[in-house]
């Protein structure tokens, strides 16, 4: 189907693309070319014998060779194995003779490995060209679980948020912005008070056709880190559409307003005023501004972000039940502990941070951010839920993305891997979800 034809599609693929999580057609680390004229070249193409690069117990692969020279290339072609955190755990190599102007084929058996992702390499080191692919597969992912426990408290620890938020007057406010309406849709700046009594904003647009009393399907966008939200159009005429800036980004910087590498680190050394505990209640305060409103559905709200937003999305699935499907594109600050060692942001920003405060520990603030971490929100989400992981990503590893994912009960999930994407979903993820919120919501 053409996503043209696909309004719902055209909705959320803008909310993906202002979280900053789409990109069509984008593939890092393709197969390189070492071109020398317009005829003579040598190119490769690895290809994994299982479509989402994802095996039972041995991941094989086929690496083709291209010679385009009028000369023989020989050589070797070679693989290495490692974990996430890069202990080597296998490796081969093999001899090639290309002759001029051929195409050669080698296939590759990879030793059996336990349950998780691991990074591969091949390289091949021929006679004018030298080059590296590096990629990523994984060994039966449905099996992996974190190694660390979620915290007993936990589940009290965010009712006590959530009715620190009850007792915050909400004070909605809706401001129609006439000359931002475009695509037959009215636009509104939204306000509402949230935790700590911090004004948090964001834009509702809803389809000016329609009869009155109409209730109108939600698609709330969260965004992604340090993402300026702004009103999303398009010319479907079911679907309001909520865009929220959480405290801190967007035009919800009135209290906080840090530097943008500062927002993941403020505060994080007390659990209790971590910046994060007042952006999720943002979160579940703008479900109650779509419970305010007589115009707007109930009982027909989707949740969508990428990265950050990604993250909100898990979070607030998993602490509100009025949430009625979610979807969740890379989502950050998955099983927390197990990113140390395997990614560098956050990690480092919160290192650096414990060693500029006095008496702080980064053992203190992995305690802490224990709270924070969406493996643990999973167990609570109880509805539909749609997940996206790029298993190139350096910032939500695939390893992590499935400790979450597996820790999820809902018997109605589902998770689309892209196996040659980063920290991104391309425009299959945007249709499958575009169909999926029509035909869940009765949207025809």
């Amino acid at each position: 189907m053409n996503i043209f034809k696909s309004p719902i599609a055209i909705l959320v693929g803008a909310v993906l693309l202002f979280t900053g999580t789409v990109q069509a057609g984008i593939k890092p680390n393709p197969p390189k070319k070492n071109i020398i004229t317009a005829d003579e070249e040598v190119s490769t193409t690895l290809t994994p014998h299982s479509k989402d690069a994802l095996f039972s117990d041995n991941a094989s692969y086929t690496f083709d060779v291209k010679n385009g020279y009028n000369t023989v290339q020989e050589g070797k072609v070679s693989y290495r194995v490692t974990t996430p955190t890069g202990v080597l755990v296998a490796k081969d190599s093999v001899s090639v003779k290309i002759a001029a102007r051929s195409s050669n084929s080698y296939n590759f058996n990879i030793p059996a490995m336990k349950p998780g992702f691991y990074k591969i390499n091949f390289m091949i080191n021929v006679s004018d060209y030298d080059d590296t692919t590096r990629r990523v597969f994984g060994i039966r992912p449905q099996e992996i679980r974190s190694n660390h426990s979620r915290p007993a408290d936990f589940d009290t620890f965010w009712q006590t948020a959530k009715d620190q938020l009850a007792a915050v007057k909400p004070d909605f406010k809706m401001t129609e912005k006439p000359e931002m309406e475009k695509d037959n849709r009215l636009a509104y700046l939204i306000e509402m008070r949230s935790l700590d009594n911090i004004i948090v904003r964001g834009w509702l647009t809803i389809p000016k056709a329609g009869p009155k009393g109409r209730k109108f399907s939600v698609l709330v966008g969260l965004p992604g880190y340090q993402v300026n939200l702004m009103p999303m159009f398009g010319p479907d005429e079911d679907i309001a559409v909520i865009t929220l800036n959480v405290r801190g980004q967007g035009n919800s910087r009135d209290v906080v307003h840090t530097k943008r590498e500062d927002f993941i680190t403020l505060n994080v050394e007390d659990k209790n005023k971590y910046v994060m505990r007042g952006v999720i209640m943002d979160c579940i305060r703008v479900i109650d501004f779509i419970y305010s409103r007589p115009e707007l559905d109930h009982n027909r709200i989707e949740v969508s972000g990428g990265s950050m937003g990604g993250y909100l999305v898990a979070a607030l699935t998993g602490l509100d039940s009025r949430v009625n499907i979610a979807s969740a594109q890379n989502p950050i600050l998955c099983d927390i502990r197990n990113l140390v060692g395997s990614v560098e942001w956050p990690v480092y920003d919160f290192k650096k941070y414990a060693a500029e405060k006095p008496g702080l520990s980064f053992d203190k603030i992995l305690d802490n951010l224990d709270y924070y971490d969406i493996k643990n929100f999973a167990p609570n989400i109880k509805a539909p839920i749609l997940v996206g992981v790029g298993l190139l990503d350096h910032l939500a590893p695939p390893n992590n993305e499935f400790a979450f994912y597996n820790n999820i009960p809902a018997k109605n999930k589902k998770i689309m891997v892209f196996k040659d994407l980063g920290h991104e979903v391309p425009m299959d993820y945007v249709m499958q979800e575009g169909h999926w919120m029509r035909d869940t919501f009765g949207l025809f």
